[in-house]
């Protein structure tokens, strides 16, 4: 049965990263990370291959030529994508796939693969979502107000997705995903489909 791929974002600052990297540290968590490419430097502590691919704004615009993304944005300056190969590669072979990737990027997916989970993780207000764009001390106060615009905007787009889960704190939001996730492999139309394929096979 081929994996569900699992369609993860939200607002930038909202902590997509922390909650997800709070997924993956669970001890035998059954996914696979799909890793982003992206053309904007590595952030302290950040790893190339693991954290993103970081590459080159012409090697990312090779990839769009090639139809090599399976979606990608340009926000703030610098795009973001996900690489198709990974990520079809992984759903043949019956494992999920987490996808953390930024809002338009997730309304190309939802086009393409519509059967997709898709997950918006909000902030509790947009005070706090400031707060914290602000504590990560990466950015002048002239993109701090680019990106507290984009939220407000990307925000209005929660009804695209299948749920929304609230970042309040880390460990009970990373629960609320994780539950979610299993709800959905016992959705009657996906059972539905996996036993009318095992029966064609016989």
């Amino acid at each position: 049965m081929r994996g569900l791929l699992i369609v993860f974002s939200g607002p930038s600052g909202v902590g997509k990263g922390t909650v997800r990297k709070e997924i993956f540290d669970t001890p035998n968590h059954e996914f696979e990370y799909s890793v982003s490419a992206t053309t904007r430097s590595p952030r302290e502590g950040e790893v190339d291959g693991v954290d993103y691919h970081f590459i080159s704004k012409e090697e990312f615009e090779q990839m769009i030529e090639k139809g090599e993304m399976l979606e990608y944005a340009e926000y703030v300056g610098n795009y973001y994508g996900t690489p198709l190969k990974y990520v079809n590669e992984t759903l043949d072979s019956g494992k999920d796939v987490f996808l953390e990737i930024e809002v338009k990027g997730a309304e190309q997916v939802k086009e393409k693969a519509p059967d997709g989970v898709f997950i918006f993780l909000t902030p509790p207000d947009l005070t706090e979502l400031r707060k914290r764009i602000t504590d990560r001390g990466t950015d002048a106060e002239d993109v701090i107000n680019e990106r507290m615009k984009t939220a407000r905007e990307e925000i209005d787009m929660m009804a695209l997705y299948d749920y929304a889960v609230v970042n309040d704190e880390i460990k009970l939001a990373s629960d609320r995903v994780k539950n979610i996730i299993k709800s959905e492999h016992f959705r009657v139309d996906r059972v539905m489909k996996s036993y009318v394929e095992n029966l064609l096979e016989k």
